[in-house]
């Protein structure tokens, strides 16, 4: 029994290791870089690559690729769909997960600031654990003012993320703060600091993050 009681503490230890791979208030650093393909007034295609580093910024964990096309309907919706291939470092290795995805956006203008909330469904599939459907809304709001010639423009943004199997419910919020700016013609940059909040095994976690996205229209 003594045997039996180790193997089962040292089994529970190595689950809470893979949740949090990562100290509480670990700081990481990410980094979003997107092509966009104009096809006619009311469609594009997106590619889009990010690389994330936790453990205080000095392990390369994460990687993903999305490949989406989105479709204005009204000039303040927008539908569309995707495909999202992950890597995530667990125990060492990378892990594979394939994530499709359909989403719709709804815009509108309040006090002059610039809003719109976006709703997603994924599907992830693993081939090491449960498949899982997530359901996530963006909700950001673009304040007024610019800035500079660059057209500095602060936002703020929160994320609620809404898993439908496994571990059910609510369980994991990003909150955003930033401002975006036009680097050059058709090229336009985001600098943020996010406050990820998630859950696993029933505990909260947060994480410190610094980002960046650049994006380059053709």
């Amino acid at each position: 029994m003594k045997r039996i009681f180790v193997m089962l503490i040292g089994l529970a230890l190595s689950m809470t290791v893979e949740a949090f791979a990562y100290d509480n208030h670990d700081f990481q650093v990410w980094n979003t870089d997107a092509e966009e393909f104009k096809l006619n007034d009311n469609s594009k295609v997106v590619f889009e690559q990010e690389f994330r580093w936790g453990d205080n910024a000095h392990e390369f964990f994460y990687q993903h690729y999305d490949a989406g096309y989105f479709y204005n309907i009204k000039k303040w919706l927008q539908v569309g769909g995707g495909y999202r291939h992950v890597l995530s470092k667990s125990r060492g290795k990378f892990k594979e997960e394939n994530e499709p995805y359909i989403t719709t956006t709804v815009s509108w203008d309040w006090l002059k600031c610039a809003i719109d909330s976006r709703s997603r469904l994924e599907y992830n599939h693993f081939d090491y654990q449960e498949d899982v459907w997530r359901y996530r809304n963006k909700f950001t709001m673009k304040l007024p003012w610019k800035f500079t010639k660059f057209n500095i423009r602060p936002y703020i943004s929160d994320e609620v993320f809404v898993k439908f199997s496994g571990w059910s419910g609510l369980n994991q919020n990003r909150l955003y703060g930033g401002f975006a700016l036009d680097l050059a013609k058709n090229f336009r940059g985001e600098i943020y600091y996010m406050l990820l909040g998630s859950k696993s095994q029933g505990r909260w976690q947060k994480v410190n993050v610094l980002g960046t996205k650049f994006k380059i229209s053709f």
